[in-house]
Order: structure tokens, then sequence, then C-alpha cells
């Protein structure tokens, strides 16, 4: 991976309930020289936030979640964790539809490791902390055909 596109030991919050999902993902951004947390569901993401001294400088959430959605997973972060990013994936083809309302960052699965780690590194260096989710649309820049909306 080029230079520019390594991490700066940052924290990521990766949550994802598909085992092979969340390793694969944590893997890559791990490789790319990011600190990663991991959690599968919404309840063990905010009790290890709890109990995570440091910064959390972004969640990395699916948006379907069994008992929480990933949307709401984030605005319940970021009450006590204000300056987090978040940043949303999905495998179904509407899943940025679900995310449109919070103007987060959205990465659509099938994730192309260069992409992930870019996109990862844009969202947590935007000046804006509810930076807008069309700017990194993962299918559109990886060739994928786009979800019509």
């Amino acid at each position: 991976m080029p230079g520019s596109l390594k991490g700066t030991l940052e924290t990521i919050l990766v949550v994802d309930n598909d085992e092979a999902v969340l390793k694969t993902v944590m893997t890559l951004l791990e490789r790319a020289n990011f600190r990663v947390l991991s959690a599968d569901g919404g309840a063990n993401a905010i009790k290890l936030a709890e109990e995570t001294e440091g910064p959390i400088h972004l969640l990395l959430s699916e948006v379907e979640l069994p008992e929480m959605s990933g949307p709401d997973l984030g605005k319940t972060l970021k009450k006590n964790r204000a300056d987090i990013h978040v940043m949303l994936m999905s495998g179904q083809e509407n899943g940025n539809l679900l995310v449109l309302n919070y103007g987060w960052a959205y990465i659509q699965k099938q994730l192309v490791a260069v992409k992930l780690v870019q996109m990862v590194t844009n969202v947590l260096h935007a000046p804006d902390r509810s930076q807008l989710g069309d700017e990194f649309d993962s299918a559109k820049d990886a060739g994928h055909k786009a979800p019509q909306t």
C-alpha cells in the first residue's frame, strides 16, 4: 500500500455480527497501521467503548445489526465520544438509504482493501465530523454498479 494510505495508529472500533467480515476488516485495517477494536454487536460495542481509555477515532459498523442498528450505535457512542467519526457499511443493496439522514460515510460491502483504507483515512481526516456520505461511495469508486435511489 502506498505510504499515504497508511494509518497512524488511530483507533477504530469495527462492529459486525458476521465473524468472517469482522476478521477480514480487522486484518485489513491492522495491516494499514490502525489500532483495531472489535465487537459483534451494539451492546458489546458500547461496553467496549465504555471500557476503553483514550480516544476511539472511528466507528466502522454494519448498518443492520441484530439488537441495534449501526446508525443507532453511532448516535449512542457520540453521546459520550462527540469527536468519534462514524462510517457505516452494508451488504444490502439499500444499505445506503438507511444512513442518508445521518450524513455519515458509507461503504458497500465487497470491500476492496485499498479502497477501505483510503475511505477510512479520508473519514478520519475530514474537517467536519458530520462528513457527507456521498463523498465516499465505494460502489461507484470501485467500479461496481451503485444502488439506485
